[in-house]
């Protein structure tokens, strides 16, 4: 099975982005400006570059923005744009784009970056047979760790934001359509459906050690563009 059974990839970007509200008030997140192209635009030339060509672009907070913006600027790429609700889950997102889906796609939310390679992606899918495959990502510690004697109180080492140890959700998700089946009333995706998952061993763990960043705040806003003005992003 090749990446063209997963032609399809959905976009999460309906969020309020409450976090970055000093820039999402009359803007939604995923278009932010990240150098000259704003995040959504970033994460479909990503999905793109593998020969995904089919994106639906869950639509909620400041939707109307996003709509206008491929209007003014019209991919190359089939772009189908679903208004979702601005006060609504992941889960009620992905079900209310149910029937526009085939038997496996991809997720992104839409305000995470990465260089993680989509055909890895689908590969390392392919060969597992589960219903629901996400991103690991070890991401940097923001705070200076220190170890200590436990005896005496003296520190030992110092680390200045070092990688963690733990691996977290880093997005960039495949499903099958089975995943509906885990899906209940007032669930949320990455609590109780991914729970029912794990109790079912139906989910792996793609893990990536290359880029990753979200854009999560304003602290990370000003980190994304200060890489691009640093030729760390293209």
């Amino acid at each position: 099975m090749s990446i063209q059974n997963f032609m399809k990839c959905v976009i999460l970007c309906g969020g309020k982005g409450t976090r970055i509200n000093e820039l999402t008030q009359e803007m939604p997140k995923s278009l932010l400006m990240v150098g000259e192209r704003p995040m959504l635009l970033r994460l479909i030339d990503h999905y793109a570059k593998y020969g995904v060509n089919e994106f639906i672009l869950c639509l909620g907070y400041q939707g109307n923005k996003i709509k206008e913006y491929f209007k003014l600027n019209p991919s190359r790429y089939k772009i189908e744009m679903v208004d979702t609700g601005e006060n609504v889950t992941k889960a009620e997102r992905l079900l209310k784009v149910k029937n526009l889906l085939g038997e496996k796609f991809f997720v992104a939310y839409g305000d995470d970056l990465s260089d993680v390679d989509i055909n890895d992606l689908a590969s390392f899918y392919n060969k597992n047979n589960k219903i629901a495959l996400l991103t690991a990502i070890r991401p940097y510690n923001p705070f200076g760790v220190i170890k200590i004697d436990e005896n005496t109180g003296e520190v030992k080492e110092f680390k200045e934001k070092p990688l963690m140890n733990e691996w977290i959700n880093g997005g960039f998700f495949i499903f099958d359509k089975k995943i509906f089946n885990y899906f209940a009333e007032g669930d949320e995706l990455e609590k109780e459906i991914f729970e029912k998952l794990v109790r079912d061993k139906q989910i792996i763990a793609f893990k990536h050690n290359g880029f990753w960043k979200s854009m999560n705040n304003l602290k990370d806003y000003k980190e994304l563009n200060s890489m691009y003005e640093r030729g760390e992003l293209k």
